[in-house]
């Protein structure tokens, strides 16, 4: 208890400093050094008794024990009050014990004279009047005990045991528990951490369980997994089986009876003599002819299997294939059998050590008694799905490692309409989410899921944005022409600025990562007076871009829109401030320099209206999504240069739609962010009907490739966000039926 006690005056002597409580400081400093309670510090107790006893100051020791009977001894119930007693008893002995040992028999006299009032009707202090009077009282057997070093340790002990005790059994200020909250809170999280480590290994430990599985079972010819179990006389009982009925069965009942059951293609049909031996077409089949080879390549391709000819199967190129099948036959007889288990191991090496291009060709290039390669047109799209999904690809050899892990999805229900807006703020700590009806919540994830603030606004409120310094500041922009600073720690509005009334509606706000300034998006309304929930007009409707100072809460500047002033639909700076970029309603994109406060380029970007814009990671390139669903990386060093463009769905996209029974539709334009980015730049995530999707950004084409959907959404998803630390991240997908999920991922590294 001490040292929370000291922590806490800390705390509180920082506090008053800095609300300028110089006074207050003075005193509190004045009381803490007069403190007699010494801080709750047991220890410090003990030296002021000893220090009263070593300078005979008999007063001091009465009215400091006497304090801490009615500061502390007499809240405790009666059944104490005896061990209280002998206390103090031992107290007062210990403290004539010193005086004797001293010599200074002046303060012996003095103590009985004091104190003789109070302790003559005492019978535990009966014989202790003739101890001044005794010549050697240390050898008296009486008084003996009371001289040994022993004793004042067990004295001393026992006191400082009683008040630590005490101390702890004391009901205590909610203040003091800081520390223990505080430590309980990272025991917690590092508890986590430790489940969330021990979740990633097994769950590797089980995909490559799986993965070994599916490799040992569908990847590898049957003879090479039967090869440990099968011994010499029984390859050669199978293979003979093979051959005869090779060779007694025409073409045409060949294929029809072995066909569907292996599925197997007519260039994989083995060539068979009738010189040649059971082990000849065994061997035959690990050594292939080159245009067995060929055949089997091009029969992997074609959907449609030709018909086969009722000639027979036997030429002359197989026959002298199969002279020198039998050569080699021949040869390997000679060997012992480890020297095929170790060909077939060595076999297996390669084959793992293939990536899945050449493994498909080592498929086409196998024997007769290989599994068949499927040879749909539905293979690419089976493979990016396998790789989404499991993180495998069926059919092109090896799995591909997922590069996140979903470790946890945990859902946020507070509110009770479409969400708009879903932020997190820099430090990763908090979130603030904004429905259609005007409804904010200010909540934390971490350690638990737990609402910090509610808002609720009179008016309509169109755009959020968390402010960069300090970070417990929000902006919210409203659809009546104003701006408030709101701090989420005090829960109340610190300014609210009025911005313009011809343009009502704050569609986007930005903060400078310095935090000295903003950018407010200001729009005229709809022409056709349309709810925000309904689509835009294909007319850009007027629009402003303000620069505003958040220090002195006054506007600076003005941006000049070209060709004509049009509604800022988004907006975003890169890391340093330096550079903003904008999407519009007319489509196009402009790019500002923010030292210079002036537009340095613009271009036609998409047909229709610009919904999200963000730089990349390296800040070279902006991405953007439009209205024509389209999402396109932009060079910002060549003007209007497409480096990559990718077609969306429009769940991704928007305008969402929700349906539900008797005709009931909802749609709602995107109005936050439509895709977040990762740490390092290199995955995105975006929205979809049923939940966030997260891609990998590509330098070809396509420009994103699917590597992981999140789930758990019941209606469309409108926008996202993407909190990264470390390793671990927190996605955010918050959609129409007013639900926000939190997916943890924990990034593989490579």
């Amino acid at each position: 208890m001490g040292s929370a006690v000291e922590r806490t005056d800390e705390h509180v002597r920082e506090y008053l400093i800095y609300r300028g409580f110089t006074g207050t400081l003075k005193n509190l400093d004045h009381e803490i050094k007069t403190d007699k309670e010494k801080g709750f510090r047991v220890d410090k107790i003990i030296d002021q008794l000893q220090h009263f006893i070593q300078i005979f100051d008999l007063c001091g020791l009465k009215d400091y024990w006497l304090y801490l009977d009615r500061r502390l001894f007499c809240r405790l119930e009666d059944v104490y009050r005896s061990t209280v007693n002998k206390l103090r008893t031992s107290l007062y002995r210990y403290y004539v014990i010193n005086t004797i040992q001293k010599g200074n028999v002046e303060k012996t006299h003095e103590f009985f004279q004091k104190q003789a009032q109070e302790l003559q009707g005492q019978a535990e202090w009966r014989d202790w009047f003739i101890l001044p009077f005794i010549h050697a009282p240390e050898q008296n057997p009486a008084f003996s005990p009371y001289f040994s070093r022993q004793w004042s340790d067990t004295f001393l002990v026992s006191l400082h045991n009683f008040l630590s005790v005490l101390f702890q059994c004391m009901p205590q200020p909610v203040l003091l528990s800081f520390d223990a909250e505080v430590q309980k809170t990272t025991s917690l999280a590092e508890e986590n951490e430790q489940f969330r480590q021990l979740v990633f290994a097994l769950q590797t430990e089980c995909r490559d369980q799986r993965d070994v599985d599916e490799v040992n079972h569908h990847k590898l010819p049957v003879y090479v997994q039967n090869m440990d179990r099968l011994g010499d006389t029984e390859l050669d009982l199978v293979s003979s089986q093979r051959a005869i009925s090779t060779s007694t069965t025409p073409s045409r009942n060949f294929f029809s009876t072995f066909l569907p059951q292996g599925r197997r293609t007519p260039g994989k049909t083995p060539q068979v003599t009738a010189g040649s031996s059971p082990n000849q077409s065994a061997v035959g089949r690990k050594d292939p002819p080159i245009n067995q080879t060929a055949k089997s390549k091009e029969a992997v391709q074609p959907k449609e299997v030709k018909p086969v000819s009722s000639q027979p199967l036997t030429s002359e190129p197989s026959s002298s294939h199969s002279q020198q099948s039998t050569n080699q036959q021949t040869n390997q007889q000679s060997h012992p059998r480890h020297r095929r288990v170790q060909d077939h191991e060595k076999e297996r090496k390669e084959l793992f050590s293939k990536p899945p291009s050449q493994i498909l060709e080592k498929k086409g290039e196998a024997g007769e008694m290989e599994p068949p390669v499927e040879t749909s047109s539905e293979a690419p799209d089976s493979s990016l799905n396998s790789r989404s999904g499991r993180g495998g690809a069926e059919g092109g050899g090896l799995s591909v490692e997922q590069p996140f892990i979903k470790l946890s999805q945990e859902e946020y229900g507070e509110h009770h309409s479409s969400i708009m807006h879903c932020r997190v703020d820099c430090s990763g700590r908090r979130v603030a989410s904004l429905d259609v009806d005007g409804v904010i919540k200010v909540w934390s994830f971490n350690p638990i899921m737990q609402t910090k603030a509610t808002i609720m606004s009179k008016s309509s409120l169109l755009s959020l944005e968390w402010a960069t310094k300090p970070d417990r500041l929000l902006l919210l922009g409203s659809g009546v022409g104003t701006v408030r600073l709101y701090d989420t720690d005090a829960k109340k509005n610190l300014y609210e600025m009025n911005i313009d009334e011809t343009h009502p509606r704050i569609l986007s706000l930005a903060c400078s990562p310095s935090g000295s300034s903003f950018v407010c998006s200001a729009a005229a309304l709809s022409q056709t007076g349309s709810t925000e929930s309904s689509p835009r007009l294909p007319v850009p409707v007027s629009g402003q871009l303000l620069l505003w100072d958040t220090k002195t809460v006054k506007q600076q500047l003005q941006f000049s829109l070209e060709p004509e002033p049009v509604a800022i639909n988004c907006t975003a700076f890169n890391h340093n401030g330096n550079l903003l970029v904008t999407g519009a309603a007319d489509g196009v994109i402009r790019l500002f320099d923010m030292q210079r406060y002036e537009s340095v380029m613009s271009w036609r970007a998409h047909d229709g209206e610009v919904y999200s814009v963000e730089f990349s990671y390296d800040e070279n390139t902006v991405f953007s999504i439009g209205e024509d669903g389209k999402f396109i990386q932009w060079n910002i060093h060549r003007c209007g240069v497409k480096q990559s463009e990718q077609a969306l769905p429009q769940d991704a996209t928007g305008p969402f739609v929700l349906s539900g029974y008797s005709g009931y539709r909802q749609v709602q334009v995107p109005r936050g962010r439509l895709f977040a980015f990762d740490s390092e730049g290199q995955h995105i995530l975006t929205c979809s009907s049923s939940g966030g999707l997260i891609y990998r950004l590509t330098n070809g084409e396509p420009a994103l490739e699917n590597v992981l959907s999140l789930g758990g959404h019941k209606a469309p998803v409108v926008t996202v966000d993407w909190c990264s630390a470390v390793d671990c991240g927190t996605c955010l997908t918050a959609s129409m039926d007013g639900k926000i999920k939190l997916s943890t991922l924990l990034a593989q590294k490579s």
